[in-house]
């Protein structure tokens, strides 16, 4: 199993709910952390929260639908000489449920994948090529299980598209000690997911965070959160190494 203990983990999307759960978990394993948000003021105080656990953490901001924004958060973090080597790629929107799915707006679609999926792919393609030249990084792109449901089609594809990329570049760096994975944390009680969901959002842990663990170089495993929960982080790496890295599971 990883050490992560002086590590630096980047999350999207640390200020609420799944993320906020995943802040939490890597600091009390000794994890540094860059905790994203729209806003700064969003993130202090979680900021705190882990600082007080011992951590190394700063805060960092960026509108992900703004691929500006983007770039300029990956500069700031190049700038302050912070070697990222897990990023948890958790931020997303689920823009409206459309009844009359066949006149959904355009726009449904063309900010779902800018923040979706143009987002977390610019992350990834910026920071695992130095995860190679250094020899070690985790990536866990969170997808969702949501599928036949057209009414959120511009949700569903962008997710899909997510998949597809991490697959396709999982094939690229296996058996390297990069290694990139699919997470789900399940219907949660979060503000993505409403009030209704049957899960409340602290069951994600242990498994929204397992792929930053694994250690035997497998890339392209979809790890469902839900499958873990009530399990100690030795017991859910145990469980994911046993299972097989095959391809559109979802």
């Amino acid at each position: 199993m990883v050490n992560v203990s002086g590590k630096w983990a980047l999350i999207t999307g640390a200020s609420r709910g799944v993320g906020y759960q995943t802040a939490l978990f890597m600091a009390k394993q000794g994890c540094n952390l860059i905790l994203h948000s729209r806003s700064l003021e969003h993130s202090s105080k979680v900021e705190d929260e882990v600082k007080a656990l011992g951590v190394e953490a700063y805060s960092v901001q960026a509108e992900l639908a703004n691929h500006d924004e983007v770039v300029a958060m990956l500069d700031e973090i190049e700038a302050k000489g912070t070697a990222v080597d897990i990023v948890f790629n958790n931020a997303a929107v689920q823009i409206a449920y459309r009844e009359d799915y066949w006149n959904t707006p355009v726009e449904d679609f063309d900010m779902s994948f800018r923040i979706n999926f143009i987002a977390p792919v610019t992350i990834c393609n910026r920071l695992i090529p130095k995860m190679i030249q250094r020899g070690f990084g985790r990536v866990i792109n969170t997808t969702s299980g949501i599928k036949n449901e057209p009414e959120q089609a511009g949700y569903a594809a962008s997710k899909a598209a997510l998949d597809k990329f991490t697959k396709d570049l999982a094939s690229r760096i296996d058996e390297t000690d990069v290694v990139i994975s699919l997470t789900n944390p399940g219907w949660c009680r979060t503000d993505l997911g409403g009030p209704q969901a049957p899960n409340s959002v602290d069951t994600v842990i242990p498994g929204i965070a397992v792929g930053a663990f694994v250690d035997d170089k497998k890339s392209g495993r979809f790890l469902h959160a839900q499958n873990f929960t009530g399990m100690n982080l030795e017991e859910a790496v145990a469980k994911a190494q046993t299972m097989e890295a095959t391809p559109y599971v979802i």
